[in-house]
């Protein structure tokens, strides 16, 4: 273990109330250290896509220094309103709406998403979301040693998109045995 084995109180609630709603997609430890490590270093507005049960925003909103706004936003109605409620005193935005909202809180100094959606998002309108020197971190990638990067024995195209998008200096960091993270910054 390369971090102390505790863990920030906002994100022990939001992990509360994930295995109390039986959610168990939840940003894993070592990615949420990553977070909270990059948030320490932006400025302005961060946000997420697809904010569950908040266990990314609380990993963001414990790194990020106190000026940085943070926003999240949730498309599912249960969800979004019972963070809403749970994060009603820590400074972090909620919003009940798809990723696409997130739009009137752009700029942002960090983007925050998992693989699943970034391939059903237009990576164009995510890019457009993102200020300069912006940066988008995904999760939820197998890690693969090959170029190009694989997934299911095929070629990772969302992941050979990002790491040569000649926009960004990217990298894929392998954050556990059996899970990468890709970090893009906008140039």
């Amino acid at each position: 273990m390369s971090a102390p084995p505790e863990l920030p109180e906002l994100v022990l609630r939001a992990l509360r109330m994930s295995l109390q709603r039986g959610y168990v997609q939840a940003s894993r430890t070592e990615t949420g250290r990553l977070l909270a490590t990059l948030a320490a270093t932006r400025t302005g507005t961060i946000a997420e896509c697809g904010t569950g049960c908040g266990v990314g925003a609380a990993w963001l909103r414990s790194g990020a220094p106190k000026s940085t706004r943070v926003v999240t936003a949730e498309v599912d109605p249960g969800l979004a309103h019972g963070v809403m409620a749970m994060f009603a005193d820590d400074d972090i935005d909620v919003i009940h709406a798809d990723w696409s909202s997130l739009a009137g809180h752009a700029p942002f100094s960090l983007i925050f998403m998992d693989a699943a959606s970034a391939r059903d998002w237009p990576r164009e309108e995510v890019t457009a979301l993102l200020d300069q020197g912006g940066m988008l971190v995904l999760d939820d990638f197998v890690p693969c040693a090959s170029w190009p990067p694989l997934r299911g024995g095929r070629v990772d195209d969302l992941r050979v998109a990002w790491l040569s998008d000649e926009r960004f200096t990217s990298v894929d960091v392998m954050v556990a045995e059996d899970t990468s993270v890709l970090i893009a910054v906008k140039r």
